[in-house]
């Protein structure tokens, strides 16, 4: 857009010859058109060099009306100023107006064109109310200048309530007013100096762009067997944290496994560092997913594997919580760096070079991962990628071990106690601490012991025999100690051991109504159904055995007697008598424990043969009556097995208290190779 101020070049050449100024070599003189002023002279005319110093404000306005050729309309007080312009060198009149419009300006005095023929001259503050010059095109073309005009901002892709209040703080507090913002428009009516105005616009051409402005998309299809979701997936994690913020938030990567593709938008400057990227990735390698047959030695298939499958689910359901799974990136707005649209091409965005990127495997379990237990051969079948294949037989080394084994040799005695005995283990003779067998009293045929020790055996030694010490122990009271069973039992790490020593008896658990008919004959009655009640002793011992050897066993007792019948119905039941404890005790491998308290009171009575006989049985006869009161004693000694030779020696030691033949049968069978 032309100047307002300067007429153009056929305007002004009848103005100059009539003005007395020469026109340039050549140059030949146009006539006006009839609204051009008479007296405005060509702006492409050389002034200067011009030389004010300190001069009036009415003295540079009597020097622009004779340069314009326009007459100046000005109010009768303006700011008090004096201007000072120093042009050495020959310049346009053009030139030397813009010169003294931005002075006037810089000293509070406004220059607008009110028509062809006047110029209205305010005060700097009030010019943006005096209807200064609107600008309908754009201000870049004009030369810029102090002088102060209005321009209507229309934006396309920003939103103007956001826009204009970032850019008040551009304006001339004195020259420019606050911005009109036309909202539904998207628009705003700006007033301030030329050169304002031209910032302005400068800054609406490059932030007002469409979302995806300076981005292209690039599609890279993958031939060497790498499967899509796979590779974006492996991006994401090379070029996460720092590198993420090299690149930029307007860059986006995504998937297509449809079609097998990896989708990028990016600024074009950066297609060639993912170009080399992708190219590293997709390369021949082994099938995504493979499947293998993991052996276990000694756990259990079925075990192993929930226990697998759990541990997968939760990591997998874990990484989903916390936002780690694969995910789409919205496309955010372009950087700050990006280029208008048709501009020229700036320096590369800073990414990082692919040089010390390490392409390591995971530590986290695919969404591929399967896991089945093979029952038959005791294995677990797995199916994943390669990370996954190595995870699972890490995990599987780790828990697929030999857990120790403990044996526990037992020995129940059942004990008739006295009137003045509390308990079996008082009347045994026996020194309890804790629960433990530390020591014992007791003499035999040539031998007497007091206050002993019983100790576990060594590495190479024959070893103690339980029964026999609690037998020397119990010598002084045969008569009323009785051991009932010396069972031994092996068993691993938390896994319980059993003993059951007793009869089972048969008990009518239900009647039913007998009255069917088949043919002639009707039954009548009841038809009963007898199950089988287990009577006796019951022990259940599950160990837990510590790296040091230390043994911590939760014991169950349970003891039922047949007290006597009792007619239900006309039909007969025994009356079973319960006694159960549980404990939980701690023990080093060769210790004794000593368990007792179970105890059993039973009644009985004894006439002659005239006792029924009332009077007579009391003179010539009697009667008695005796009750008695027994205590079961568990003693328990686990030895925690070492998996050597030594484990056997107990056995062994068993073996050599055989007769000579049956012995040497067993050595001669022990000896022979396996299946000769």
């Amino acid at each position: 857009m032309k100047n307002l101020f300067s007429p153009t070049p056929r305007l002004l050449a009848g103005v100059l010859i009539a003005a007395g100024f020469g026109l340039p070599a050549g140059a030949q003189p146009t006539p006006a058109p009839a609204t051009a002023s008479p007296n405005a002279p060509a702006p492409s005319d050389s002034v200067g060099p011009i030389t004010l110093r300190d001069e009036s404000i009415e003295q540079v306005l009597a020097l622009l009306e004779r340069w314009t050729g326009k007459t100046i309309l000005r109010p009768q007080a303006l700011p008090n100023a004096t201007i000072t312009l120093n042009l050495r060198g020959s310049v346009t009149r053009e030139e030397a107006m813009r010169a003294l419009e931005t002075l006037l300006a810089m000293n509070g005095v406004a220059i607008s064109t009110l028509d062809d023929k006047f110029l209205k001259v305010t005060a700097l503050s009030s010019a943006k109310s005096e209807a200064p010059e609107l600008i309908t095109g754009s201000t870049l073309e004009l030369p810029p200048s102090g002088r102060v005009a209005s321009k209507v901002f229309q934006l396309n892709f920003l939103r103007i309530s956001e826009f204009m209040p970032q850019v008040a703080g551009l304006l001339n507090p004195v020259a420019g007013s606050p911005p009109v913002v036309f909202e539904k428009a998207n628009a705003a009516l700006v007033t301030d100096s030329l050169t304002n105005l031209q910032r302005i616009e400068t800054l609406v051409n490059r932030l007002d762009q469409p979302v995806l402005a300076g981005l292209q998309p690039k599609f890279y299809q993958l031939r060497n067997g790498a499967k899509a979701s796979d590779v974006v997936n492996k991006m994401r994690t090379i070029l996460s944290g720092a590198l993420q913020n090299q690149i930029g938030t307007a860059t986006s990567y995504n998937a297509d496994d449809r079609t097998n593709q990896v989708i990028l938008v990016a600024d074009p400057r950066q297609h060639a560092f993912f170009d080399d990227l992708v190219a590293k990735l997709d390369v021949p390698s082994d099938p995504n997913t493979r499947n293998e047959v993991i052996y276990l030695k000694h756990a259990a298939a079925k075990d192993v594997a929930t226990l697998l499958s759990q541990l997968v689910s939760g990591q997998n359901s874990a990484a989903k919580s916390s936002g780690q799974e694969t995910s789409v990136r919205p496309i955010a707005a372009p950087a700050a760096n990006a280029p208008a649209p048709g501009a020229a091409p700036g320096p590369a965005p800073a990414v990082a070079t692919l040089a010390g990127i390490s392409l390591e495997s995971s530590n986290q379990f695919s969404s591929l991962l399967t896991i089945l237990p093979e029952e038959r051969s005791n294995s677990i079948v797995v199916s994943g990628t390669v990370d996954d294949i190595r995870l699972i037989n890490d995990l599987v080394a780790r828990i697929d071990v030999l857990l120790a084994q403990v044996r526990i040799e037992v020995v129940i005695a059942e004990v008739t106690l006295e009137d003045n005995a509390t308990s079996g283990i008082s009347e045994l003779g026996l020194k309890v601490v804790g629960d433990k067998l530390v020591g014992f009293s007791g003499k035999g045929a040539g031998i007497g012991v007091t206050d002993g020790t019983i100790t576990s055996p060594g590495a190479s030694g024959s070893g103690t025999d339980l029964a026999a010490t609690i037998a020397l122990s119990t010598t002084p009271r045969k008569s009323n100690a009785n051991i009932l069973s010396v069972p031994n039992i092996i068993t691993t790490h938390n896994k319980e051991g059993k003993i059951f020593v007793g009869e089972q008896r048969p008990v009518i658990s239900s009647y039913l109504n007998d009255t069917a008919s088949t043919g002639t004959i009707t039954g009548s009655g009841y038809r009963s159904t007898v199950s089988s009640k287990d009577i006796g002793i019951d022990l259940t011992v599950k160990p837990l055995i510590g790296l040091d050897g230390a043994v911590q066993l939760e014991i169950k007792q349970e003891v039922n007697d047949v007290l006597g019948d009792i007619t239900i119905d006309g039909n007969p039941q025994p009356r079973i008598g319960r006694r159960a404890t549980e404990s939980f005790v701690s023990v080093k491998s060769g210790e004794i424990i000593v368990l007792g308290g179970l105890q059993r009171t039973s009644q009985s009575r004894g006439t002659n043969r005239l006792g029924p006989i009332p009077i007579i049985g009391e003179l010539l006869g009697t009667r008695t009556r005796n009750q008695t009161r027994t205590d079961l004693v568990f003693f328990l000694r686990p030895t925690v097995l070492t998996n050597t030779p030594a484990d056997n020696s107990e056995a062994m030691r068993q073996v050599e208290q055989f007769p000579k033949e049956h012995r040497d049968r067993v050595k001669d069978v022990l000896a022979s190779e396996p299946g000769s």
